[in-house]
């Protein structure tokens, strides 16, 4: 039976509906070796073969769900132009997988990387509103005012942010230790609000997303989920 593209790809794990959308639109799909370009575009995933990249798609693949503790100055996607680092380099396994959202160059901490579509799909869409927890160092001392603003949105560029859970962890000299919850995941996001604020981030360390912490991973390590963790993230996908 022929389907959608984007959900062939999807489904096979190799990325979520709108990445296999993107994908689709820069070329990098080929059906019966034929580059498609048209998003509309219907295949038989048992008679054509379907590629991304050159990789052929394979249905009813083994899904993986893994946490790296991504290092500064690592890019979070699976290939950079520019040949730096990837957080694709930092996990020596064969199976395509690719990061669920983004951490930015400069900020270390939790990054999940799987090849289910679906639960990419979940996790980043903003209506299941998921936690995400950063640890952030800023230069200065956070005041009350700048704290009652985090909790009832800051107005961006792209849109009023979601009220923001903010906790003051110390004060070093000029600098203040934060932890920061937010539900959304704009584009480099907390930095945008502190700076918006007038506050340099010195440091951004995302320790957890929803049920799955970072705990002790070292930096540049990886980890599989636990069957706890990956019961919570299913359980989204069904939501």
């Amino acid at each position: 039976m022929e389907v959608r593209l984007q959900k062939i790809i999807s489904e096979a794990g190799i990325a979520s509906r709108r990445k296999a959308e993107e994908l689709i639109l820069d070329g990098k799909v080929k059906v019966n070796n034929k580059v498609i370009t048209e998003l509309g575009y219907k295949a038989d995933p048992d008679k054509d073969t379907v590629k991304v990249d050159g990789v052929a798609v394979r249905k009813d693949v083994d899904k993986v769900y893994i946490v790296l503790h991504k290092p500064v100055g690592v890019i979070s996607s699976r290939k950079d132009e520019k040949d730096r680092t990837t957080v694709i380099d930092l996990i020596p396994i064969k199976k395509y997988i690719y990061p669920v959202g983004r951490l930015d160059f400069d900020s270390s901490g939790l990054i999940l990387l799987t090849n289910d579509g679906d639960v990419t799909n979940a996790l980043l869409h903003p209506s299941f509103e998921i936690p995400k927890t950063y640890i952030v160092m800023i230069n200065g001392i956070f005041s009350n005012n700048a704290l009652e603003k985090f909790q009832n949105g800051i107005r961006l560029d792209d849109g009023m942010t979601s009220p923001a859970k903010v906790k003051i962890l110390g004060i070093e000299k000029n600098s203040t230790k934060l932890e920061v919850i937010i539900t959304e995941g704009k584009n480099r996001q907390i930095r945008r609000m502190f700076d918006f604020l007038e506050y340099e981030v010195i440091r951004l360390k995302r320790t957890r997303i929803g049920n799955i912490g970072l705990g002790d991973l070292e930096i540049g390590k990886y980890r599989y989920l636990n069957m706890n963790e990956i019961n919570w993230i299913k359980g989204i996908k069904k939501a």
